[in-house]
């Protein structure tokens, strides 16, 4: 798998910032089929800090409903991988700065 696949897209909330300023940790949305081996190197290519630790947790697809004038529609959310990466003390990924 290529390295630029990897990482789909980092996650940008309240939680996720917390980490990232209290224990380095650093949430992305990744590819369903990579490991722990290809994150650490996509993130260390694409950002150029040291990882420590990669954490993963894949989230089930959801169930979603919602009433309409046209009726009851239901759909899927697809299902998702997660990526909870530690990088070493003092490093920092800034993921504002193309925003």
């Amino acid at each position: 798998m290529k390295l630029s696949d990897v990482l789909i897209k980092p996650i940008l909330s309240e939680k996720a910032n917390k980490q990232a300023e209290k224990m380095n940790r650093y949430a992305f949305v990744v590819d369903r089929k990579a490991n722990k081996l290809e994150i650490k190197r996509a993130v260390e290519a694409f950002y150029g800090v040291q990882v420590e630790e990669v954490n993963t947790m894949v989230m089930p697809s959801k169930l979603k409903a919602k009433y309409t004038k046209a009726g009851f529609i239901v759909g899927r959310k697809p299902a998702k991988k997660k990526a909870l990466v530690t990088v070493v003390a003092g490093e920092t990924i800034d993921l504002y700065g193309n925003v």
